[in-house]
């Protein structure tokens, strides 16, 4: 049965933290760990741009350990929660956040009326409600980078009416003029060079437009 080796995982972890295990390894914290997380999430990003199928195996076991490496942590908290919890609570997530696919824990006949962008809409709407939230821009990770920013924002508003943003239509002929994403990637980077050679913070500049859009889109809710 698929997914029946996490428990030796699992178990490994447990003997690492445990008395007589690794002393690196039961040094660790949640703090400690971050650096390592983000390491983790960012290699397997690379591993999955290279298309490179064993690495990313590799890399998502990686990533996987740390969240197991997370949970071993808090269990031993008063008070804590355990690996169990943490996939109990992405299960029960999945369930109620698919109302389309599953009904009363059980997987029903998906709806077709739903196309990918209805659902993609439907998820963020239910996510505020859960969470309590006001507004669609709440939860938006202010660390993120500026242009993975800002994608979050736009995905998360699609169901907003707010005016378009400014230069929507020059840039929507630079974008169909342009043949692939690759020449995309190139066309962006080329902006940012030539941003850079007159002294301006291309990140910066995304990060300042994404606040803006941001007042745009609450005071539009």
């Amino acid at each position: 049965m698929r997914g029946s080796h996490f428990t030796q995982l699992v178990a490994i972890l447990d003997q690492l933290r445990s008395p007589g295990g690794c002393p690196w390894d039961g040094e660790q914290t949640h703090q400690s760990l971050v650096e390592y997380l983000i390491e983790e999430a960012y290699e397997s990003v690379e591993a999955i741009d290279a298309n490179d199928s064993e690495a990313m195996c590799e890399e998502l076991g990686d990533l996987l350990l740390q969240v197991v490496f997370h949970a071993r942590i808090s269990q031993e908290q008063p008070g804590g929660w355990d690996i169990d919890a943490v996939i109990d609570g992405i299960t029960e997530k999945l369930i109620r956040r698919h109302p389309h696919v599953f009904a009363d824990g059980l997987a029903t006949q998906g709806n077709d009326a739903h196309t990918s962008a209805d659902v993609e809409i439907d998820w963020h709407e239910r996510k505020a409600k859960e969470k309590k939230r006001d507004s669609v821009t709440e939860g938006i990770p202010e660390a993120l980078p500026a242009l993975m920013r800002a994608q979050k924002l736009i995905s998360r508003s699609k169901s907003v009416a707010v005016p378009d943003p400014a230069y929507l239509a020059e840039t929507h002929e630079i974008v169909d003029s342009l043949g692939s994403e690759e020449q995309l990637g190139d066309y962006l980077f080329a902006l940012v060079s030539s941003a850079s050679s007159r002294g301006l913070d291309s990140e910066a500049a995304v990060r300042k437009a994404v606040l803006r859009r941001m007042q745009e889109i609450r005071s539009n809710e």
